[in-house]
């Protein structure tokens, strides 16, 4: 199993609006919805199931395809569990704090490939590449999030049912 976690300040650059937490989780929650917008090497979406804090899902990141099973864990981080396709594991994105009060993203996997032995140089060399797309799609997440800060104003995201929080 290939583990990676990596945190990004979410609001590191003052030439950005500042996120609150509110902000950054209405954004995860799309994001859990509709990841299109906001991880570029997504190409397939589709909520297959939805139920309270959860939502069942297939996708294609990166050419693969795979079933995710989405829970929220409100205000504080959204957990994909894939559990169909070639890569199984989990992926967390959590919302953090520093000791200073400052927010930030973490990200974590922790992920197995078929025919990929563990430890292995293939699997190094395989997560090596994944890595930097998933480092990616965390600042894209953040970039979406910003968009429509900057255009709607600061929680005007609406919750994955669609209704306005």
């Amino acid at each position: 199993m290939y583990h990676m976690s990596r945190t990004v300040a979410v609001n590191d650059d003052p030439q950005q609006p500042r996120l609150s937490r509110a902000d950054v989780w209405r954004g995860l929650v799309l994001k859990a919805d509709n990841a299109l917008p906001f991880v570029p090497q997504m190409t397939r979406c589709d909520v297959l199931e939805r139920g309270d804090n959860w939502l069942l899902r297939e996708i294609t990141f990166r050419g693969e395809d795979a079933r995710e099973r989405v829970t929220l864990f409100p205000q504080q981080r959204v957990h994909f569990e894939r559990v169909q396709g070639a890569t199984r594991g989990t992926i967390d994105n959590e919302i953090v704090e520093d000791d200073r009060g400052e927010l930030h993203l973490r990200f974590a996997f922790a992920l197995e490939t078929e025919g990929i032995a563990a430890d292995s140089p293939e699997e190094k060399e395989h997560f090596g590449a994944t890595e930097s797309a998933y480092l990616n799609a965390v600042n894209a997440t953040l970039e979406a999030i910003r968009r429509v800060v900057r255009e709607q104003g600061p929680l005007a995201l609406v919750s994955a049912s669609g209704a306005s929080e």
